[in-house]
């Protein structure tokens, strides 16, 4: 199954030109990963706050939105870092380290709604952490990092920004039966998320091990 990640070669050249005005205004990659990692939680935070507190849930559609404007931030420090020689090594823990906070926060933000499985949910998390760390380990082994998919950072993103879109718009469905499709609707992605997570590890170990 092909991942959206391999688009991301694409999408660096559409963002090639703001790059190179970033660099002219001192701006550097540690800069945009830190940037993007504070956005992402307080966004969590507050679209939790919408959830447990009964706000307009239209407020989710921040999310979609975010996490598109997310892709573009990590496309960004990266070629900040290669292509303008600001790679160090506090820019490689916080490349990881940020993304894996800045997922885990934004997923767990969807815990203040009734109709998510929890338990569902906090297994996709805790098996999102694990994949990205199969994908870490590879450069112990001497492999490159493992971006494999068919569930990356990218495909989830995409999973999610749809359970956000269901979730912005379930206020104005009064329907018993809207609502009970919904729920499975949503709970089915989870599942399918963690399905495709657990091949996900699968192969980021497996092509690591065989080159």
């Amino acid at each position: 199954m092909p991942s959206i990640y391999q688009l991301k070669p694409t999408f660096q050249n559409l963002l090639r030109p703001f790059v190179k005005w970033l660099y002219l205004k001192k701006i550097t990659a540690n800069q945009i990963t830190l940037s993007a990692m504070f956005i992402s939680v307080m966004l969590a935070i507050a679209l939790y706050y919408v959830s447990i507190n009964h706000q307009p849930v239209i407020l989710f559609l921040l999310f979609p939105v975010w996490m598109l404007l997310r892709m573009g931030f990590n496309a960004i420090d990266g070629m900040l870092a290669r292509e303008f020689n600001q790679q160090t090594k506090l820019g490689a823990y916080l490349n990881e380290i940020c993304d894996v906070i800045s997922d885990s926060a934004l997923y767990l933000c969807f815990l203040g709604l009734a109709f998510i499985n929890s338990f569902l949910l906090g297994v996709v998390v805790f098996l999102a952490i694990l994949s990205e760390y199969a994908g870490v380990m590879a450069p112990l082994i001497g492999q490159e990092r493992r971006y494999d998919g068919p569930m990356g950072k990218s495909d989830r993103a995409f999973w999610f920004s749809l359970i956000a879109l269901c979730v912005s718009f379930s206020s104005y469905l009064k329907e018993n039966n809207y609502l009970n499709s919904i729920f499975y609707f949503c709970n089915g992605i989870l599942l399918f998320i963690a399905v495709l997570l657990i091949l996900t590890i699968y192969n980021r170990i497996k092509n690591s091990i065989k080159i």
